[in-house]
């Protein structure tokens, strides 16, 4: 019989799998395989709203993969299957020795019972090396799970953690379920988390549906967390993206209007940024403005720019911060949620706090919503590795991958590397470790944007050159397989 857990979280009644359904498996992998996964038939050409190799999905989950310079070894994480049969999500972990050049053979985690890339995980290292894997869950319907290893810097066994929050009456209860988590590590304070949960409250939000609220939780050992404290509860939610530098993390988000057209969702708009240095005691603008958190009202001090006078959807893909610790935040903008030209251009933007004005500038144009890229800041040199080019699958999620480059502050952009071309499945989500060594500079996936498909996983070095992690491996350790 199946056990059912039932939680009251936010004022309404959900459902979670027991965690006993989800058993702690330590076991090898036969090698590195991501998963393929869709959402939102569209019935004519292009298959899917987005589809693909979504194993470093999606942008609003960091990190992927962290470099650790006490071992010289970048550890990483990721969704993916055991064998080209399956289709159920599992969570594995490997690491790439800078030493030897060698790739360990993954561990298999758990097996999450779901084929929705959404449950993703992510992966942190905390001050004495060991490593954290937060499991994830796409809204109320599966429990999510926290994973530390049993020794520092080991990958071979992980323990469940049983983790608690405080709730909004003090009081202690399990802290199993949290969606799009963006997790960051400081010395002497803890774990700093953003993440979302899901409230339905017809009185409060006036629609029977869940709204996203994103929010932020610390915990000074990932076991004993304080209650999620919101950051903006504007009409139907948001997705937040986030970057941190030194004490600062700052959150990028955008809004769901509340609409009666489609879903709230898919009408993401306009562009907000607060930011913290104090571990979340007090958030501020940009400029330094304190902001009473949580925000309410789509014309607020966090607001960058207005895009729903516009009409223009804004999906975020990163945040980091210039040699001046102001924020930088990549993002895309189009004319609706459906794949396809209508809703071009899909127009890369980069907006930047001058600490005096935020400057937005153009970057390149591609031609999907759910293309990604990821953004470097090393001193005067911004650099930015992203699906830009139109790939096997035109007008389907991700492409070929490329590198640009700007050295006046993002006004400008050149593209100086073609990281992959000639290739058979588009290119997705490619990832910026925390603490990127130059051997192991981008992670990310590939898949078929049209049909399900194989899906692999790649890392490129600082200079453009791509490996292949070896789906099948005979040994523990093997050399990944440079594509020329």
């Amino acid at each position: 019989m199946t056990i059912r857990s039932l939680l009251i979280i936010s004022g309404f009644l959900i459902t979670l799998s027991a965690h006993s359904q989800v058993e702690t498996l330590n076991q090898k992998a036969a090698g590195y395989r991501g998963i393929w996964y869709f959402i939102g038939a569209t019935k004519n050409e292009y298959a899917y709203k987005y589809s693909g190799g979504l194993g470093t999905y999606p942008a609003n989950h960091y990190p992927f993969s962290v470099y650790a310079p006490a071992v010289e070894r970048t550890f990483f994480c990721y969704g993916g299957i055991t064998d080209s049969t399956s289709r159920e999500l599992c969570h594995l972990i490997g690491f790439f020795d800078h030493k030897t050049g060698m790739v360990s053979r993954p561990t298999l985690l758990l097996n999450k019972q779901t084929d929705d890339a959404h449950d993703n995980p992510i992966i942190q290292i905390d001050n004495q090396g060991y490593i954290w894997i937060f499991s994830t869950s796409h809204g109320t319907e599966r429990p999510s799970f926290i994973h530390r290893s049993r020794r520092p810097y080991d990958i071979e066994t992980f323990d469940r953690i049983a983790a608690t929050r405080r709730d909004e009456k003090g009081e202690t209860v399990p802290f199993s379920n949290f969606s799009y988590v963006q997790s960051y590590y400081q010395n002497g304070r803890g774990f700093f988390n953003l993440m979302t949960h899901y409230d339905r409250n017809v009185l409060l939000y006036g629609a029977n549906k869940p709204r996203r609220t994103i929010a932020y939780i610390t915990s000074p050992d990932g076991k004993t967390w304080t209650n999620w404290q919101d950051i903006a509860v504007i009409e139907e939610g948001h997705y937040q993206s986030s970057g941190q530098k030194g004490n600062k993390i700052g959150s990028a988000f955008n809004y769901h209007p509340n609409t009666k057209v489609g879903a709230g969702l898919d009408y993401r708009t306009n562009l907000y940024y607060v930011e913290t240095d104090d571990f979340g005691k007090s958030w501020h603008t940009a400029d330094g403005k304190p902001v009473q958190l949580p925000l309410k009202d789509t014309l607020n001090p966090a607001l960058v720019k207005d895009y729903r006078k516009m009409h223009r959807n804004v999906y975020i893909g990163d945040v980091n911060y210039d040699t001046k610790n102001r924020p930088v935040v990549l993002y895309i903008t189009s004319k609706g949620p459906e794949p396809g030209p209508e809703n071009g251009p899909y127009e890369w933007h980069v907006a930047h706090w001058t600490g005096q004005q935020w400057e937005i500038h153009s970057v390149t144009q591609s031609d999907h919503n759910y293309d990604m890229g990821s953004l470097y800041v090393e001193g005067n040199l911004w650099r930015i590795i992203g699906s830009v080019e139109a790939g096997p699958q035109p007008f389907g999620t991700g492409g070929e991958l490329a590198m640009l480059e700007s050295r006046d502050a993002g006004k400008t952009w050149k593209k100086v590397k073609t990281v992959t071309q000639h290739s058979v499945r588009n290119h997705t989500y490619p990832r910026r470790p925390v603490a990127a060594h130059s051997g192991f500079y981008a992670f990310w996936a590939d898949g078929n944007a049209r049909k399900p498909s194989a899906s692999f996983l790649y890392f490129s070095n600082q200079q453009g050159q791509v490996f292949q992690l070896p789906a099948e491996m005979k040994a523990d350790f093997e050399k990944p397989i440079r594509i020329k």
